[in-house]
């Protein structure tokens, strides 16, 4: 497990990361409802990889994109061992969750967790997440580091649905609001077909939590 982790992360180099030098006094990242459809109950499949499902033969309907980033506070000091955890709803729209009718893509995960690693770095594989009716596309993610916890909504850029999506509206300050609007495109590289998105969560400091 633990090696296979570590060449899941292994696929961040190279790619840009947070710069800690541009992280000092960032703005801490803006909270956003938790929604009603995180799960009930934790899903025995829930590792960083949710464009499959552990016994399945197929793969996730969408665009294929790798979450990353680093988790960092307000003053630019990395955090390592993060919890970070997000859930989205399918291709078809729906979430894996019973008050949605379980979802409609079976080999969708629907919801991962993994851990932030010793330069706060962190990875996900999912979708890049669609519309449904009143709200635009996102993908949520909670944060939970000792005492410090914070949930939020990724939002994609370019998204006209932005524009009318009443929790992203919610945020007044146009610079807090664009912080969780992020770019999904392809890799420079063109080395495959997946999207990449780049997510860098920033949490108060720890004496800000006391």
């Amino acid at each position: 497990m633990i090696l296979k982790r570590r060449k899941f992360l292994s696929h961040l180099t190279g790619l840009a990361l947070y710069s800690v030098a541009q992280a000092v006094h960032a703005r801490v990242t803006p909270p956003q409802s938790l929604g009603p459809f995180y799960p009930l109950k934790i899903p025995l499949d829930s590792n960083a990889d949710l464009t499959f499902v552990e016994g399945s033969d197929g793969v996730a309907t969408g665009e294929v994109t790798n979450l990353f980033g680093r988790v960092v506070d307000s003053n630019g000091v990395v955090i390592p061992d993060a919890q970070i955890e997000i859930w989205q709803c399918d291709a078809f729209g729906a979430y894996h969750h019973p008050h949605a009718g379980g979802g409609i893509d079976p080999f969708f995960q629907g919801y991962g967790a993994t851990v932030s690693d010793a330069q706060g770095r962190y990875r996900f594989r999912t979708i890049k997440p669609v519309t449904y009716p009143g709200r635009a596309p996102h993908i949520h993610m909670k944060i939970t580091a000792g005492a410090r916890e914070l949930v939020t909504q990724i939002y994609v850029h370019g998204e006209p649905a932005n524009d009318q999506d009443f929790l992203l509206g919610a945020i007044k300050n146009s610079e807090a609001r664009n912080s969780l609007i992020i770019r999904f495109e392809q890799n420079p590289s063109g080395a495959s077909d997946e999207l990449d998105a780049v997510f860098n969560p920033v949490l108060p400091t720890s004496s800000a939590c006391r």
